[in-house]
């Protein structure tokens, strides 16, 4: 047997008993290693993994829950919304129409009011030229009669002589004075 033994001191492979020393076989001593931290780790990390998957999955849960009450009450929103924006648009469209047939009203109320304006322009118009007409015959009738007193004057005056002129003013007063008695009556 020592042969045995001598022949694995040899190698190297197992060290001597009551020695220590270091193991240079990997494939010997990985899968036992390994083993070894498996088994630790999967004892003391059981709780520790279960923890934080536990925790990781209350927090998804929650984030879940979260997000569809975010979502419902985003929905209450836009229905919310939805039903305002057709209460505004029939609003829209009540004041379009309303807004139409006002315009069509001031329309019609602006063409009467432009015509009774234009009506009332022509009417002054008229009245200025025929105010217009009367001052320019006005005007020529007293140039006219202007010119017709001067050449009476100058013909009574180159006619008219003293006797003729006391007998007309003796007439005149006369007249004057029967015109007063018949008043007076």
């Amino acid at each position: 047997m020592k042969n045995i033994t001598d022949s694995f001191l040899c190698l190297g492979y197992w060290p001597y008993a009551g020695s220590f020393g270091f193991n240079t076989d990997i494939l010997a001593t990985n899968p036992i290693n390994l083993s070894v931290v498996l088994g630790v780790l999967v004892f003391f990390g059981k709780g520790v993994l279960s923890d934080l998957l536990d925790n990781r999955k209350q927090k998804i849960l929650r984030t879940i829950r979260n997000s569809e009450e975010l979502r419902e009450g985003a929905v209450e929103q836009l229905e919310k919304a939805q039903a305002s924006l057709r209460k505004v648009e029939t609003e829209a469209d009540r004041f379009r129409v309303n807004g139409y047939s006002e315009i069509e009203r001031e329309k019609l109320n602006l063409i009467n009011s432009i015509y009774t304006t234009l009506e009332q322009l022509e009417n002054y118009k008229n009245e200025t030229i025929h105010f217009e007409q009367q001052r320019v015959i006005n005007q020529v009738r007293q140039r006219v009669l202007q010119q017709a007193l001067q050449g009476a004057v100058g013909t009574l005056n180159s006619c008219l002589n003293n006797e003729l002129h006391l007998r007309t003013v003796n007439a005149n007063i006369g007249m004057f004075g029967a015109m007063k008695e018949k008043k007076n009556n």
